[in-house]
């Protein structure tokens, strides 16, 4: 199958894209396009493993699946589109922590691709959605697919963050290597995790800074 996806990545995951699930996801994702409105365009399914090869990965956040609203999503966890406003209200709630954290304004845009583009790898464990129905494309196989992806990050790679935000970002710590990567874990920067006080004051913009420094490597600038 001919996947489009960065050649650092294709070649790093090549025998996931041989494999039957990955056939049968395949096969599904054609369908629900040619069908629904799915999310991410197409052209952007792939976004977050283009937007940072392999070899530049310093910093790796986990979303859940592409936000289901048209427009919005392009294929980075959290991230939006240059025109969508308002923010998300999870997005709202990073900018809130990044500010109290570190001192940075609430941006212009919610576009997140400037961090991509220092080496924080912005995966939703999930890439397609159709619009307006969370998670429709979740457990047919997308799953695997970025747990290949993660687990080759934390085997072939050292010195990464790794954000785990919320329940099922969690449930990816068995698949980090701790001796060798730094975890961070908290609440979902939702609303509804956020507010009761499992997401604000984490301050993970800060010690995944301190921690790329403590190994000579540039900070992101957030």
């Amino acid at each position: 199958m001919d996947v489009r996806i960065e050649p650092e990545w294709k070649n790093i995951l090549k025998d996931e894209f041989e494999k039957p699930y990955f056939k049968k996801l395949t096969d599904f994702v054609k369908n629900e396009y040619s069908r629904y409105t799915c999310l991410p365009p197409g052209k952007f399914i792939f976004n977050a493993f283009d937007q940072t090869p392999f070899s530049q990965v310093k910093v790796v956040i986990l979303g859940q699946d592409p936000y289901p609203t048209p427009g919005h999503a392009h294929g980075l966890c959290f991230s939006v589109q240059d025109h969508v406003k308002p923010f998300p209200a999870s997005l709202i709630n990073i900018f809130k922590e990044l500010e109290t954290d570190l001192g940075i304004p609430m941006p212009e845009t919610g576009n997140l691709t400037r961090w991509a583009k220092q080496g924080v790898f912005l995966l939703n464990v999930v890439l397609t959605v159709r619009a307006h129905h969370p998670k429709s494309h979740a457990g047919k196989g997308w799953e695997k697919f970025t747990t290949a992806a993660i687990k080759a990050l934390s085997d072939r790679r050292e010195n990464l963050v790794f954000m785990l935000w919320g329940g099922d970002a969690k449930k990816k710590i068995s698949l980090i290597d701790s001796t060798k990567h730094l975890i961070l874990t908290s609440g979902h920067p939702s609303p509804l995790s956020a507010n009761k006080g499992y997401w604000f004051g984490n301050k993970h913009f800060s010690k995944a800074n301190e921690f790329l420094q403590s190994k000579d490597l540039n900070p992101i600038q957030w």
